[in-house]
């Protein structure tokens, strides 16, 4: 059985200052050492290499009429909390109350498919004197972070407010919101997504006869089919008209070594830690005759820690249209056998 205990952030510790040269702390101390490891651990190694320790699920579950899921910086036990540095990627399948998904990273593909076509209409005339008016929208729910509501004053002037979604404790977009002028944080009203009311205060009077318009995105609430991921945010279509389970392939960064009894996920990286870190600290001393010298070892190790994905991934051909047919022949086709029989 091999001996984990060589893998340990202490012997890791004690290669490097062999590789540097460096035995005394007064040269470089364990904490800057530590330092170098960490870098190397965080993203260094997973850029290097995509193992398959760093494969993992994400799972988040929605909120009934809210469609944008994005990074969390405050909540600590959201699964999204401060997912743009834990997660390296994300990649499909994605699953949504258990039914795969289909899964985009395109603007143009994903609305193609759930086109963002405002709805315009008239909900009040200006009379020169009114600048507040309150109502209820139709055609509710309504999308988060696409209202508007505009007119034009005795000047000619465009008045314009947009909504500004009200953030929930998770981070993400609730079903009200404040209405803003461009470019200005001052909340000039308010708007509810689900039931449609809003109320808003124009800076100046709409005119005289002056249509005022509201434009809106108009959806029916449902399971949820297709994600798109772009800008460090989940988009989620249609809506979801309650909380549904999704479940998205990702890469995780690999664990921080603080103590001097923790190993990496796999005992067998130690070594090529050490020497990426080693090769950090050459570089910043700007000796680059020893990251030349060190280099053909890294490699080597890079290489051997491959050889685990390598051989467990060979053992299964790539997946093509047919490889979900089973059985006992190759495709599953002959001797009666094949998916269509069962």
């Amino acid at each position: 059985m091999p001996d984990t205990t060589l893998s340990t952030l202490a012997n890791i510790q004690t290669k490097i200052r062999r590789l540097t040269r460096s035995p005394s702390v007064s040269q470089i101390t364990d904490a800057q050492i530590n330092d170098y490891i960490n870098t190397f651990m965080l993203y260094d190694f997973p850029e290097h290499l995509r193992m398959g320790f760093m494969r993992t699920n994400l799972t988040f579950w929605t909120m009934p009429y809210v469609g944008e899921y994005t990074d969390n910086t405050t909540d600590l036990t959201s699964p999204l909390y401060n997912l743009k540095n834990k997660y390296i990627s994300f990649h499909p399948p994605v699953y949504m109350a258990g039914y795969q998904g289909f899964f985009s990273q395109s603007r143009e593909q994903f609305y193609g498919i759930y086109p963002q076509v405002a709805s315009i209409f008239k909900i009040a005339q200006g009379d020169g004197i009114t600048a507040v008016y309150a109502g209820t929208l139709p055609n509710i729910p309504i999308l988060q972070n696409n209202v508007t509501f505009s007119s034009r004053d005795v000047n000619n002037i465009g008045l314009v407010l947009h909504d500004v979604p009200n953030l929930t404790p998770g981070g993400n977009m609730g079903t009200t919101g404040i209405l803003v002028f461009p470019n200005n944080p001052i909340p000039q009203g308010t708007i509810n997504y689900v039931t449609g009311a809003y109320l808003i205060t124009f800076p100046n009077p709409p005119a005289v006869g002056v249509a005022i318009n509201a434009q809106t995105l108009p959806y029916q609430p449902a399971l949820p089919q297709a994600m798109l991921f772009y800008k460090d945010t989940f988009h989620i279509r249609p809506i979801p008209d309650q909380p549904y389970e999704i479940k998205i392939e990702a890469y995780i960064r690999p664990t921080e070594l603080l103590q001097g009894t923790n190993m990496p996920e796999l005992s067998e990286y130690w070594q090529y830690i050490a020497y990426g870190a080693a090769k950090k600290i050459f570089e910043d001393r700007m000796d680059q005759e020893s990251v030349q010298l060190i280099m053909p070892e890294f490699k080597e190790q890079e290489t051997l820690i491959q050889r685990r994905t390598i051989d467990q991934q060979s053992n299964e051909r790539s997946a093509t249209i047919y490889t979900e047919n089973v059985g006992p022949t190759p495709g599953g086709f002959g001797s009666g056998w094949g998916s269509g029989q069962f």
